[in-house]
């Protein structure tokens, strides 16, 4: 759970760098892939 938080996080952060709004739907389509991407790498370190 708290890799899928830091991973949502991170992307959502990510594409603010980018001149995204925070609340964009860019930026939820980016929070949702960091947060399965944060969900395989802690299944893949388990």
């Amino acid at each position: 759970m708290i890799a899928m938080v830091i991973g949502s996080c991170l992307a959502g952060y990510l594409v603010s760098l980018f001149g995204f709004g925070v609340f964009s739907f860019t930026s939820l389509i980016a929070s949702a892939i960091g947060g399965s991407l944060g969900i395989y790498v802690a299944f893949k370190l388990t």
